[in-house]
């Protein structure tokens, strides 16, 4: 992305959240792989998600265009820098029991760091993404979340993010091959939804980030990411799915609701609202205005709504230009899905918090110092 971005994927890496990639492209009943969150380029400077261990999650990558401005610091009071201490973790949402930090802890119990980094990290949910393209093992691997979840009465959060040309060529690039295959994919990923309550955070970048498209190719991912919410409300409708807004520091409000109006993200038929901040830094106060300013240029039902990604905001964005494994930064809120703010769904983890953007380790790798860093 442009210097304000949202995941780039280091596929088969886990960076914040857990991924599905299959490595083994395996029957679908074999034991579904949970991969770490992609890389996520910032679309201004400031960092976005990463894939589970079936597929790695998205980190944070350089502005790709000199042309978009930098992340700024939330100018609201950073209140979440004290927050998460206090915060309780939402017994709704769902903890995925396959993570590169839970392999971390349970292989360090002597290390200084880990008492911290388990109850602050570890026992917290975050997202599940599902960053490779496995047409073969999709619908096995979405489902063995969906169904652990649906048995703990808990909402898991899925990622799916194998669009055609992803990440624009940078760091996490990967998906499909074309769009014709995409859809197909999705078509399988909504087949292992479920019936319980599921949040599907869908295709990270994918709008924010579609300046390297030609107008034509825009509109056919647009189209086909319209699609692909249909297609998963219909399988599952208790479903919520929520379309890629960028963040704060991006692209204007307005201009960002023009984009989300043609993918879709404006109709009740495929569409629970939006979702921003995704591996980003932005404070979550300056996040809440910016989703609610999108949401009211958008259109659409009134039921529409944002989610945020608060995974590592908890001492506002870094210095402009500082997007990969910036120091000082700080968890955020806890997840929840009971924000008591209109309009603003769920506080979420979707990048992984300790999950390396590329600099302190490979992107998407769980990275102790980086982890223990956030939570102190």
């Amino acid at each position: 992305m442009v210097s304000v971005a949202s995941a780039v994927v280091a596929v088969g890496t886990a960076t914040g959240m857990m991924s599905a990639l299959d490595g083994r492209g395996g029957s679908d009943e074999a034991r579904p792989e949970v991969t770490n969150s992609p890389f996520l380029d910032p679309g201004p400077a400031v960092p976005t998600s990463s894939p589970t261990k079936t597929s790695a999650a998205p980190s944070p990558s350089p502005s790709k265009t000199s042309a978009k401005p930098s992340p700024k610091p939330s100018k609201a009071p950073k209140i979440e820098a004290t927050q998460p201490k206090s915060a309780r973790v939402s017994t709704q949402l769902y903890r995925h029991p396959d993570s590169q930090v839970l392999d971390w802890v349970a292989a360090n119990r002597n290390d200084p760091r880990r008492a911290l980094i388990e109850s602050r990290i570890a026992d917290h949910p975050a997202a599940v993404w599902f960053a490779d393209f496995t047409p073969a093992t999709i619908t096995a691997r979405v489902r063995a979340v969906t169904s652990s979840a649906a048995a703990k009465g808990s909402v898991p959060v899925v990622v799916p993010y194998a669009i055609p040309q992803r990440d624009c060529g940078g760091p996490s690039q990967g998906g499909a091959g074309n769009l014709g295959e995409y859809d197909a994919w999705i078509d399988k990923f909504a087949a292992g939804l479920g019936s319980g309550e599921v949040v599907v955070i869908l295709e990270p970048d994918a709008i924010a980030l579609s300046d390297c498209l030609s107008q034509g190719e825009r509109g056919a991912r647009f189209a086909s990411l319209a699609r692909a919410g249909r297609v998963l409300k219909a399988a599952n409708p208790n479903a919520r799915v929520y379309y890629d807004a960028g963040h704060s520091s991006w692209r204007p409000a307005s201009t960002m609701a023009g984009l989300l109006r043609q993918a879709g993200a404006a109709s009740a038929a495929g569409s629970d609202g939006i979702f921003s901040n995704v591996s980003n830094f932005n404070g979550t106060s300056g996040e809440i205005a910016y989703v609610r300013q999108t949401l009211d240029a958008l259109g659409g039902p009134a039921s529409l709504g944002a989610v945020i990604d608060t995974s590592r905001n908890g001492n506002g964005a870094p210095p402009p230009g500082e997007w990969c494994d910036p120091a000082g930064r700080k968890l955020g809120q806890a997840p929840t899905l009971s924000t008591g703010e209109a309009r603003i769904d769920g506080y979420l983890w979707i990048k992984l918090p300790g999950e390396s953007d590329g600099c302190l380790a490979a992107p998407g790798t769980f990275t102790p110092d980086y982890a223990y860093d956030l939570v102190r």
